[in-house]
């Protein structure tokens, strides 16, 4: 039963029975009895106001209530003329002021941290109280899409406050690193995915480029007066006469290809570190495979090296630059054939829907302790090899904003693959 209708029941009890104690007590004399009346009407009269003035403010108090169950907290109520109530009505309104100002703070930063979030370069995986992802991020999102459940897995097994740096497709390096909050007095988890590549590129960049500048500068101070002295030798009266004049000029004709290829030598280290810029236009993938192929067709020819083509129809349109993607292209190719040896068969292959290009290999593979080191400066598995042709690809590819892997998929099968982000 309500306080309210208790008080009502308990008044209409009090005045009926002043009503019948009147009547026994004043039955004899008429007019105090009506007199007891009155004042019996006048009390009923009074204690209804008061009831009116007690329970108002209290249905104002429920109304506000209400409100705060309901989570609208714009309701506030107004004063009533009474000293009691107006002071605990000002406080129910302060209290409803800070509680509004307490949720539009809480929302301002609520919006923010998931703008935040959404539009950061870091991935992050939100886990739930059983461990599964609750929520993912753009960026957490895409690189799950490209490394598929590697990632996730690897992530899942480091310990709480933990990180861990891994290398996907010989290429990319991620650090992964995984912390906690609190939720509604539970813990939870969640994971920062951060790539490494674009810094471990720079710094690798920076410490081989002053070595390679300084090694041009030498090289090139040497070569010039050497080329200059040997032309004016080759040049000269006295040795286009006689035996010896004949087997000078082919010892300085060899010196001079010497000179040329250490030029070169050194042309192809100085070209990693100065690449310029790529100057982007529209160019057709396709046209540029076919145009590489039959470059290299004679050469290959040599190896009894076959190529294939899985090349879907139409156009397939890049935004690069055509000379860089080309050498990218040759490089591959001549990676490609050197790793049959004899014998074997290249094959192209497109992706358009997907915008990924495949140039796999029926090489000898890639060991795993070569994989490790594969896109390292100066690192090389061929016995004359600088170690500069992958670096240089990946210099190019990664101007472009372009990802790639080298992996070997199967014995006997190794793929190359460019993955062209748009």
């Amino acid at each position: 039963m309500k306080l309210r209708t208790k008080y009502i029941l308990f008044l209409s009890v009090l005045h009926l029975l002043a009503l019948v104690l009147s009547w026994f007590v004043f039955k004899e004399n008429k007019i105090l009895f009506i007199v007891a009346e009155l004042i019996i009407l006048l009390s009923v009269f009074i204690s209804w106001r008061l009831y009116q003035q007690l329970v108002g403010p209290l249905k104002l108090l429920v109304m506000g209530t209400e409100a705060i169950k309901d989570r609208d907290f714009n309701v506030k109520l107004v004063h009533t003329g009474k000293y009691e109530m107006d002071a605990l009505i000002d406080v129910y309104n302060r209290m409803i002021d800070e509680l509004r100002q307490e949720r539009t703070r809480q929302q301002e930063q609520h919006l923010f941290l998931e703008k935040l979030v959404n539009t950061s370069p870091t991935g992050i995986i939100i886990l739930d109280h059983d461990g599964n992802v609750a929520q993912v991020n753009p960026k957490a999102s895409q690189l799950m899409e490209m490394k598929g459940t590697d990632m996730l897995t690897n992530a899942r097994q480091l310990p709480r406050g933990g990180s861990l740096t891994v290398t996907y497709n010989n290429a990319l390096t991620y650090r992964l690193q995984k912390s906690q909050f609190i939720d509604r007095g539970f813990p939870r988890e969640f994971i920062l995915i951060e790539e490494l590549t674009a810094e471990i590129l720079a710094a690798e960049k920076k410490a081989y480029g002053k070595v390679i500048r300084m090694m041009a500068h030498e090289v090139n101070n040497t070569i010039g007066p050497v080329n200059s002295i040997l032309q004016s030798a080759l040049s000269a009266e006295s040795l286009q006469n006689g035996q010896n004049g004949n087997m000078l000029q082919h010892a300085l004709r060899v010196a001079v290809e010497r000179n040329h290829n250490l030029n070169h030598f050194m042309r192809n280290f100085a070209d990693v570190v100065r690449l310029p810029e790529p100057l982007r236009k529209e160019i057709d993938l396709h046209q540029l495979v076919n145009n590489v192929a039959r470059l290299m067709e004679m050469k290959a020819g040599e190896k009894e090296i076959s190529f294939e083509y899985q090349l879907e129809e139409g156009p397939f349109h890049i935004h690069a630059d055509q000379e860089q993607m080309e050498q990218v292209l040759i490089n591959i190719v001549k990676n490609a054939m050197e790793a049959i040896e004899y014998k074997g068969h290249i094959e192209f292959i497109t992706r358009i829907r997907e915008k990924q290009l495949v140039i796999a290999d029926s090489g000898k593979g890639i060991s795993s302790k070569a994989a490790a080191q594969l896109f390292s400066p100066f690192f090389s598995t061929k016995k004359n090899g600088q170690g500069i042709g992958l670096t240089l690809i990946r210099e190019i590819l990664h101007h472009h904003g372009f990802e790639l892997s080298l992996t070997t998929v199967a014995p006997g099968r190794t793929e190359f693959l460019i993955q062209f982000v748009l």
